[in-house]
């Protein structure tokens, strides 16, 4: 060899062995998640490279203990041995097939020989065994024992590989497997040369079965392994027949001139080429036809497909039925095994943030039997809302982005069983979910197909979302049926309430109005008593039981009153009243309870009409109303109690009125319990200890009748009552005034009426 050529073959070497270094490294760039086999990747290349530059360093002559032909030739031979070994861990971790501890005995075994025939004490060439024909060198043993360790390891890391593949049901994983065939083509041709004693092309082959391993461990998403076949079959196929029409045309043409001798050489020629483009034509036909049929891939037309989805959910409403037509059509048209879709709600997470909830429709086959929901942070939730495309199961369990992905997201997509999740976006909001399981042809899902699949979520956006406002109408009209269901059962129920309550009051007032009057009898009796007059501490006693007398009977008129107004009993005998005189009356009597708060009490009337009222009725319904502003105005506080006359109106006064206002300074009345404070027993609070026998402390609740009581006198009159105040404030106090309106006298009424008669006539 001159030192020209040795040159170039060392340049080739060395470039050979930086490749190989090269796809060691790309492998570890990629390791996440297939950390051992990436380790058992590079140290493969590492030995690759360093039998490459072994070579080279044999080339040049830098190793003179491998100038022999046979040294050469056993260096190979362990290089292909160990390299097989390693090749099958690396094989087994990557296809994750399980324990190794038996295949760690299975290299030992044949380990242990090779390190034994190897061995310098053995010598070199001996024969072993001699006979007539045959003879059995220590080369053939040494040959026999490594081809056999070759063989197990090779053997085992395809049936390793093989019975993964066997068990396999994703189409993408099968996928990637089945690139693992060239791998070991490659390799164990190389290897075979070797041990052929056939080693020119100097591990070529083996740095092509790397580079190819290396693609199939660096790229998650592959080239379907059947086109990729059809294709390189199909180029075969055209490069044969290329050179076929070539040495066709050079050895027809010396024929083509003894039969037309004065034919030119041009006209031959052109004439060779047409017939061998013919011919060759329709070779590639027929060898194209074979090839499609042994290697068969399933198609469908897209154009087609699309049209026919388009045109069948285009005026679907229910989204049960949109389920059942979208997905039955995706699975006839692709040939798929099952498909789902998924309604996607957004939701607010309980300790903040947000979720995404996957709700099931029952489709063409099965319904998922729960929900799912993704994290709006979740890596899977993030994929779809930033790409908008298709994400292959497949993709969620290699793609390094997806190894955060939370345990329980993880467990609901693979119990689905399906291959491909395409979202269907409407109005920029995620509102939509088809997840379609694997092929029947069992093929993977190629780029075109996740394109198709891009442009049918489209399509279902606006039949999805049209059926989701439906749905989510009929849902809210059930909701409010139900409302108004549970609404009419309340109001049953608090009908039942107030009859019970109003009975309850009726026969309390009836029942305990006789004794209490006994009860107040009685204690009269025992004050006027000279005997207890002249004991201070009876005294004392009895005053303080006839107090409580007067206050408990005071309550039980209050219930008496609302229980008449409730039952529509009362009556009002009406006569002219000065409601001057009769107001003067009622806060002349709370003097020394205003006294006791240290209050002022103001009157201010003018001189206003009579009107023809009830006055004893009138004189309560004042009484309450200075009561409430003495109890809710603080000590120091200000009541002011004014009137004026109302000129006549059409609407509610054809004959006048007067206007009666008791202002105070007290906390004042919230906007939105200025029409329940008028309902019975509303208290202002509901804490028990505010509850007081008392009629003056401040924020005391009594029996919460008086307001009630006050509305039902007023409206009987036909008069009107109402609070203002700007709110409820217990710092600044802010006041109320409690405004109450009446006639001057109620048109076509007798002297004496009934309040069931006032109330038909009320405002």
């Amino acid at each position: 060899m001159t030192a020209e050529l040795k040159t170039l073959v060392v340049v080739f070497l060395t470039i050979e062995a930086v490749l190989f270094l090269a796809c060691g490294v790309a492998v570890m760039r990629k390791r996440s998640g297939q950390e051992r086999a990436a380790i058992l990747m590079l140290g493969y290349t590492l030995a690759a490279a360093l039998i490459v530059l072994l070579d080279a360093a044999v080339q040049i002559g830098w190793l003179p203990a491998l100038a022999d032909r046979q040294a050469v030739a056993y260096f190979h031979w362990l290089a292909a041995f160990v390299l097989a070994g390693v090749l099958l861990f690396l094989v087994r971790s990557f296809v994750n097939a399980g324990d190794n501890r038996p295949w760690f005995v299975a290299v030992l075994f044949w380990l242990v020989p090779a390190a034994i025939v190897f061995s310098p004490l053995l010598g070199g060439r001996e024969v072993l065994w001699s006979g007539a024909v045959v003879r059995f060198t220590l080369d053939d043993l040494r040959l026999l024992v490594v081809f056999g360790g070759w063989s197990t390891f090779m053997l085992g890391a395809a049936a390793s590989a093989y019975q993964v593949y066997r068990t396999l049901r994703q189409p993408m994983y099968k996928n990637r497997l089945a690139f693992l065939v060239p791998v070991f083509l490659l390799l164990g041709i190389n290897d075979m040369l070797h041990f052929l004693g056939m080693s020119a092309l100097d591990d070529f082959l083996r740095l092509a079965g790397v580079m190819a391993l290396t693609y199939v461990m660096t790229r998650v998403l592959l080239q379907d392994v059947r086109q990729v076949l059809r294709q390189s079959l199909s180029a075969l196929a055209a490069a044969g027949l290329v050179v076929g029409a070539y040495f066709g045309g050079t050895v027809l043409q010396p024929w083509l001139r003894t039969i037309f001798p004065e034919a030119g050489a041009d006209v031959l020629g052109i004439g060779t080429t047409l017939v061998a483009a013919a011919v060759g034509l329709a070779l590639y036909n027929f060898l194209h036809g074979l090839i499609v049929r042994l290697v068969p891939i399933q198609s469908y037309n897209p154009s087609v497909t699309l049209r026919d989805y388009s045109l069948a959910i285009s005026n679907i409403i229910d989204v049960e039925r949109l389920a059942t037509v979208a997905v039955g059509l995706i699975i006839e048209a692709m040939d798929i095994r099952r498909g789902f879709l998924f309604l996607v709600d957004k939701e607010a997470a309980p300790g903040g943030g947000a979720f995404y909830r996957l709700r099931p429709l029952r489709g063409a086959g099965e319904k998922p039997k729960h929900s799912g929901s993704l994290n709006s942070s979740s890596p899977i939730a993030i994929y779809f809302l930033q790409n908008r495309r298709p994400l292959l199961q497949y993709e969620i369990d290699f793609q390094s982005i997806f190894r955060q992905t939370p345990a329980n997201e993880r467990y609901f997509f693979k119990s689905l069983d399906v291959e491909v999740y395409a979202p269907i976006y409407a109005k920029n909001e995620w509102i939509g979910m088809l997840a379609l399981g694997a092929k029947s042809s069992g093929q993977r899902y190629t780029e075109d197909d996740l394109n198709v699949l891009t442009t049918i979520a489209h399509q279902t956006a606006v039949a999805l979302e049209n059926a989701r406002l439906v749905d989510n109408l009929m849902r809210l009209n059930r909701e409010i049926h139900q409302a108004y269901q549970a609404l009419d059962t309340a109001n049953r129920n608090m009908e039942h309430l107030e009859r019970t309550k109003a009975n309850f009051v009726g026969i309390a007032s009836h029942e305990l109005r006789t004794p209490l009057t006994v009860l107040r009898g009685y204690t009269e009796m025992l004050l006027d008593d000279p005997g207890i007059k002249e004991n201070p501490n009876y005294l004392k006693i009895i005053q303080g039981i006839h107090k409580g007398t007067i206050r408990l009977h005071e309550i039980m008129d209050s219930m008496f009153d609302i229980a008449q107004i409730d039952a529509h009993s009362i009556e009002l005998h009406m006569q002219p009243v000065d409601l001057s005189m009769l107001i003067q009356t009622v806060c002349s009597g709370m003097a020394k309870t205003v006294q006791e708060r240290q209050q002022t009490l103001i009157v201010e009337l003018e001189t206003i009409p009579v009107i023809k009222a009830d006055p004893r009725t009138l004189h309560k319904v004042f009484y309450h109303l200075v009561t409430n502003a003495i109890k809710f105005t603080p000590n120091g506080g200000k009541i002011r109690v004014v009137g004026w006359a109302l000129p006549p109106n059409q609407r509610d006064l054809p004959e006048g009125g007067v206007e009666i206002v008791v202002a105070d300074t007290g906390v004042g009345v919230a906007p939105n319990v200025r029409e329940i404070i008028f309902t019975k027993f509303y208290q202002p609070e509901e804490d028990l200890n505010k509850h007081s026998t008392g009629k003056s402390k401040f924020k005391g609740s009594g029996s919460g009748l008086g307001l009630a009581i006050s509305r039902g006198i007023v409206e009987a009159h036909g008069g009107r009552i109402w609070v203002e105040s700007p709110g409820y404030d217990e710092v600044s106090f802010p006041g109320s005034q409690f405004h109450v309106v009446l006639p001057l006298r109620r048109q076509g009424e007798s002297d004496t009426i009934r309040i069931s008669s006032a109330v038909k006539l009320k405002l």
